[in-house]
């Protein structure tokens, strides 16, 4: 067996950082680099839409949502559709397709000539700064190895392809099944293939409207970003929502962001964890123990701060306790006297409930049945 052996290659600092080297190349500034990206996502909740839409304002060179494009040639391999499939999505996107986007609906795999098909196409087309491969299964090995070693050797060959080309290669994937909270575990296939990726592009179900979905960004060359995005039945194209960078809110967990308009309404709450935890639960429509909420509130609580809610526990009559409460207002450096001041923040907390004052409940109810539980209860007459 012969092995094919790499020269180690050495550059010292000094040199290198006097090195002249070109920037990197965006197709979507902020957003798509040079390199190789994934576009995963669910079947048919409109992956192939927006990367026609992309394939399209790349090469008119026209903003997508509010990033600027870097205008060039592109090339879209449409390899799970028809001819007819292909021109009826251009006909409901845009009114004029540019000269300089391509389209094919069949190539060879990856193991079968590929690489030197987009050689050619580039060779051809110098100024070409897309080609978009939906889906990536139909161009993959057909040994069926599922192996790490085989998903990440597969993506260093585009990955090669593409820093050889100076170009940006995007394959359409799809999601596991299973959901996972990191965004990366969902990606179909092992940990190499999100290992080897330079950006990872994820387009899943919107957790806040199960209308709009939200794609998550992350990569080597660009900013972590979550993207909150509607569809347009009118013009079948995504539109931009908002944007976490301009919303550090939409970073944070969905029951934080729950919780901080629970606490808006709330503004104050003395009592134990588990009827806390209920109360929430019935107010964002989920089952969450108390055990996680907790946790979640401990993980989060700086972020928590930032957006005025403070909380502190303690234990009364041999119980824990949860004191938590809303101030607008505290931004969190005015010391306020009286109050407890967190430990690493030095901002106010409210203060701990003496141990043999029964805590006290302070509530503004989200609807009529939540009134009647709290009454079942009760805590209201």
């Amino acid at each position: 067996m012969s092995i094919t052996k790499k020269k180690l290659t050495v550059i010292d600092g000094e040199t290198l950082m006097d090195m002249r080297l070109e920037p990197i190349r965006y197709c979507i500034e902020g957003l798509l680099p040079q390199g190789v990206a994934m576009m995963s996502g669910a079947p048919k909740i409109g992956k192939s839409w927006m990367m026609l839409d992309w394939t399209i304002r790349i090469a008119k060179g026209e903003d997508v949502w509010n990033f600027k494009t870097t205008k060039g040639t592109t090339l879209y391999l449409c390899l799970e559709d028809n001819w007819n499939r292909v021109q009826s999505r251009l006909f409901d996107v845009t009114d004029e397709a540019p000269g300089n986007a391509y389209f094919a609906i069949s190539s060879c795999s990856l193991s079968g000539g590929l690489e030197k098909q987009i050689t050619d196409f580039v060779a051809e087309h110098p100024d070409t700064a897309l080609v978009t491969i939906d889906t990536f299964q139909m161009i993959r090995n057909a040994e069926k190895d599922t192996s790490y070693s085989n998903d990440y050797q597969e993506i260093e060959k585009l990955k090669a392809l593409a820093d050889k080309l100076q170009i940006t290669i995007l394959l359409v994937h799809h999601l596991r099944k299973q959901g996972d909270s990191d965004p990366l575990n969902k990606i179909s296939g092992t940990t190499g293939i999100s290992g080897a990726i330079d950006t990872a592009l994820i387009l899943d179900r919107s957790s806040r409207n199960q209308k709009n979905a939200t794609l998550t960004c992350t990569g080597r060359d660009i900013e972590s970003r979550e993207l909150e995005l509607t569809f347009s039945a009118d013009t079948h194209t995504w539109e931009l929502l908002s944007d976490s960078i301009e919303n550090p809110e939409m970073l944070l967990p969905d029951e934080i962001n729950q919780l901080i308009a629970y606490m808006k309404q709330t503004s104050m709450y003395v009592g134990s964890n588990t009827d806390f935890a209920e109360d929430f639960s019935s107010f964002c429509g989920k089952s969450i123990t108390p055990s996680v909420l907790k946790k979640l509130m401990n993980k989060y609580r700086y972020e928590l701060e930032s957006y005025g809610v403070f909380f502190v526990s303690g234990r009364s009559n041999g119980k824990r306790f949860l004191n938590i409460r809303y101030d607008p207002e505290s931004d969190g450096s005015d010391v306020k006297d009286g109050n407890i001041r967190g430990v690493k923040t030095g901002v106010p907390a409210v203060p701990v409930v003496p141990v043999n004052e029964k805590p006290r409940t302070l509530r503004v109810k989200p609807s009529e049945a939540y009134y009647e539980k709290q009454r079942r209860r009760g805590r209201y007459r």
